[in-house]
């Protein structure tokens, strides 16, 4: 058996083949919508995937303000950010963001399910998330894909 026909191939970000999908999340759940973004960001799915490059595809999410969560977590769950003054924490529920700007609802979500380092950060670039039905990437010939659908 010729042991060099082996070879692993690693793809990197110029030979990646990325597409272009759309997802929309009205009634989707956060938690799940999120992960399975992360994942198709991430390349994961594809049978080239390289853990050290950005592989993954670009991803448009559109009807962002239309995102459901399970059980009391729209009232009970909250953001905290601080503004660096003295007593200048800041605290807002899910509903409050949802009200406010509800792209970072889903932003911070699947941010949290990418590394977190330089990688983490370019692959989260090929992320963009709309709150209406309307998107700009219409050149890119999108496709739509179903996700957490029965």
């Amino acid at each position: 058996m010729d042991t060099l026909s082996y070879k692993t191939v690693s793809v990197n970000k110029e030979h990646a083949n990325k597409k272009w999908y759309v997802v929309d999340a009205e009634g989707q759940v956060l938690g799940r919508l999120a992960s399975e973004v992360a994942q198709i960001l991430r390349g994961k799915r594809k049978t080239c995937y390289t853990p050290h490059s950005d592989c993954g595809d670009n991803v448009i999410i559109i009807n962002a303000e239309k995102i459901l969560l399970t059980g009391n977590k729209m009232n009970q769950k909250t953001y905290v950010h601080y503004t660096g003054y003295p007593g200048g924490q800041r605290v807002k529920t899910v509903k409050e963001q949802l009200a406010k700007k509800p792209i970072f609802v889903l932003e911070h979500a699947i941010k949290g399910m990418l590394p977190k380092t330089r990688l983490g950060s370019a692959i989260f670039r090929n992320l963009y998330v709309y709150e209406g039905p309307d998107h700009k990437h219409q050149a890119q010939q999108p496709i739509e894909l179903k996700i957490n659908t029965k």
